[in-house]
């Protein structure tokens, strides 16, 4: 495990506070034989420690011991205390070892406040997952005996600082979410029970913007426009706007009295309406002069079928007068990963998409696309920028590697790990990561990204000119594909210095989204682009 500084105000480091060096025997340990806070269940505790330290040591990416993990999950709990501190140390008759002499010796875990020991516990076995748990519950409920701030201290806000503790040593993408956060975790990927609107506030009241197709709302004859005043005979006046949808969020199946006012209507009316499952809008549309312009903000279980919706209604709609796709995913944080698999193999009809390597057997898979191309062949350009992330570099890296389309803008983000979700009994999760994604040509893009063939980086101005300067530095582009392809993971410096060929950045412009119409309507400027990522090939068998 990775042991990053963690500097808290009045952390004390003396003597007693080292870890893996010496004990504080100077002074007696505390009595503590009264119960723990009526508020802090201790068996509760421990059933959710065991869980999130269990699923840490067996999922992550790389090896940790449970040891390490509890360690610093109790280091955590001086975010609430900082006096609060905890070591672990050997011992061999009751005084600390010195370095070297470690034969028989014992590992003893110790809080700390002010100077004093508080609680010395035997530390169990290095890989005891009930053991560390129950060893942080104890550590836990003498600290709150001690600090008032802990005793204060939710029982949410203490797993909140304690697996904090653990995940901000692992990497930024390791996080934990309390109750109340994983649930709007879950309704993002999974959706959740509503009446399917989007509203703005207005005078206090919300006014619905859009009401989705195929949605209770659209069933029951709501429109854009109309203001809701009451829900259930609530009165919606002043209430924000997470009051207001906890009032229309509920279990499918369950109704809701909605009570709106029409626009140049001088009554209101009343509708009841049965919830449905309801997934947030991923994708939006539109046509420009025979170009489908599709627009991905996100993955969700939804991504996939919405895509394909969209892609038949335009080959209905528009037949032979169609003449390509643009995807445009830039600022896509990306979403979940089979989410992204199924949107690849919706364009392509064979090879790989994707494959994934941790540590976990079930975190190694391979992903090959087996599908129809729903674009029939037609061009397809897609656009990123520095904030296309995760599913989103998924499927540039498919596309691109499999010759599929032409991708513009700037490197894209570089998150190649995919996290697993570990729920817990408190109801809260764990998001960790356990395994790096691969792409078909066989590169690691994690901290890399995928690089444009046409790259918009700091650039301002005329499509067809910078589509023409890259078409010119043809040979300069292949080889910068080919070497983006070849380094190591490890490899960092190199990695830098290829990102810097296309600088990472956030693109909101027109620019790219005006390159690839220009390429879509020109054919042969087209089949000259995507030329450029024959180089994954040579990527793939170099001579």
């Amino acid at each position: 495990m990775k042991n990053r500084l963690r500097f808290f105000k009045g952390y004390l480091f003396g003597l007693c506070g080292l870890a893996l060096i010496i004990i504080a025997a100077c002074t007696p340990t505390r009595d503590f034989s009264t119960n723990a806070a009526p508020s802090f269940s201790q068996d509760q505790a421990t059933e959710v420690f065991a869980a999130g330290y269990g699923g840490i040591s067996d999922k992550y990416i790389e090896a940790v011991s449970v040891e390490d993990i509890a360690i610093e999950g109790l280091r955590g709990l001086g975010v609430i205390d900082p006096n609060l501190t905890i070591t672990r140390v050997l011992v061999k008759n009751g005084t600390p070892t010195p370095q070297g002499l470690t034969k028989n010796a014992k590992a003893v875990v110790i809080l700390h406040t002010e100077g004093e020991d508080v609680i010395r516990l035997a530390a169990p076995a290095p890989d005891d997952v009930n053991g560390w748990a129950s060893l942080t519950t104890k550590v836990t409920v003498a600290a709150r005996k001690v600090s008032s701030e802990l005793q204060s201290a939710s029982i949410e806000a203490i797993y909140e600082a304690v697996f904090d503790g653990v995940l901000s040593n692992l990497d930024i993408f390791s996080r934990y979410a309390g109750a109340e956060s994983a649930r709007r975790n879950r309704s993002k990927r999974d959706g959740f029970g509503g009446i399917g609107i989007r509203y703005q506030a207005k005078d206090g009241l919300p006014v619905l913007s859009d009401v989705l197709a195929k949605t209770p709302a659209e069933k029951a004859g709501l429109r854009k426009g109309d203001t809701l005043t009451h829900i259930d005979g609530v009165t919606l006046k002043g209430l924000d706007r997470k009051a207001i949808s906890k009032k229309l969020h509920g279990p499918t199946h369950t109704l809701v009295k909605l009570t709106f006012i029409r626009p140049d209507e001088a009554t209101s009316q009343t509708v009841v309406l049965k919830r449905a499952h309801i997934f947030p809008v991923t994708i939006s549309e539109k046509i420009h002069d025979g170009i489908l312009i599709l627009t991905l903000t996100s993955f969700n279980r939804d991504t996939a079928r919405s895509l394909s919706e969209k892609l038949e209604k335009a080959r209905v709609d528009f037949g032979d007068a169609m003449k390509g796709l643009i995807l445009d995913l830039r600022g896509n944080p990306g979403g979940l990963l089979k989410q992204s698999v199924k949107v690849s193999d919706l364009l392509l009809t064979q090879g790989q998409i994707i494959s994934t390597r941790g540590r976990h057997t079930d975190s190694i898979h391979h992903y090959e696309a087996g599908g129809r191309d729903l674009a029939i062949g037609l061009p397809v350009v897609m656009l990123v920028d520095g904030k296309s992330a995760s599913a989103a570099e998924i499927v540039a890296a498919a596309l691109q590697d499999r010759g599929r389309a032409v991708i513009v803008g700037t490197a894209s983000f570089g998150k190649g790990t995919v996290q697993t979700v570990l729920r817990l009994p408190n109801d809260g999760e764990i998001t960790l990561t356990w395994s790096r994604l691969v792409a078909p040509s066989g590169y690691m893009f994690h901290g890399l990204g995928v690089r444009p063939s046409i790259c918009t980086s700091g650039t301002q101005g005329d499509a067809q000119g910078i589509i023409e300067r890259a078409l010119n530095n043809r040979i300069k582009i292949e080889d910068m594909l080919v070497a983006w392809r070849r380094p190591v993971l490890q490899d960092q410096g190199k990695r830098t210095q290829l990102r810097n060929s296309c600088p990472s950045q956030r693109r909101r412009g027109d620019l790219e989204l005006k390159i690839a119409q220009r390429l879509i309507a020109q054919p042969a400027l087209y089949a000259r682009a995507l030329g450029l990522t024959a180089a994954t090939h040579q990527a793939r068998n170099p001579k």
